[in-house]
This record gives structure tokens, sequence and C-alpha cells, in this order.
């Protein structure tokens, strides 16, 4: 399948396009994405400015990041299903920055829509 594949309820992703032995791609239908963006509040602000002294992982951090990146699938996934896919090939990840004071974050997922043979 390739890496981040997974099988969810016959629903196919990848990142990389099937060699053909495992599922083949019996029609494209185009670029689909979601988006998901996320706003830093001053708690995990605080504790990120005490792992940024003491080290450490910024799990508040994570955390919402996991979520964002969970909710720009979910919505990729949406947008593959309208158009009658039962699978997103060339999955993508993108992040971003945004906000005056770099307060949020964006998550942005893409991938080409298929119909799987």
């Amino acid at each position: 399948m390739g890496w981040f594949s997974k099988s969810d309820d016959s629903f196919f992703l990848s990142t990389v396009t099937p060699d053909g032995q495992a599922a083949k791609v019996e029609r494209y239908l185009g670029v689909v994405n979601g988006e998901a963006i996320i706003g830093a509040n001053i708690f995990r602000d605080l504790f990120s400015s005490v792992r940024d002294v003491v080290g450490g992982r910024a799990g508040g951090y994570e955390r919402a990041l996991a979520g964002a990146r969970k909710a720009a699938q979910a919505d990729m996934i949406e947008a593959a299903k309208e158009m009658g896919a039962d699978g997103v090939i060339g999955v993508s990840f993108d992040y971003a920055v945004l906000g005056e004071t770099n307060g949020m974050m964006l998550v942005s997922v893409s991938g080409t829509a298929v119909k799987m043979g």
C-alpha cells in the first residue's frame, strides 16, 4: 500500500500510487483536500514556555495538532466520498503558522480521489 496507508471501512488511503499488486486504480476522480485551523490557548502557551526552558515535549500542542490533522483528513475523505471515490492516493500533509502573533496553525491535507478496481 504505502507509507501512512490504511484501510478504514473499505476506504483506501496512501501516500503513494498503488503498484498494482495490492490494489489497482480504476479511475482518477480529481484532487481533494481538507483543512483545519487550531488556535493556541494561553495555558498551552504557558506550559510550552516552561518546556522551552526545561526541555521535553509539548504534549498539549501535540494533541491539538493531532486533532487538527485528523479533522483535516476527515474533511478530505468526505470530499472524496462525495465524488464517489473509495480511495485517496498521493496523500500529502502541509502545515503553516497563521495570525498576527503566530497564534494559529493550519493543517492542510490533499490527495487524488480515486475509484479502486
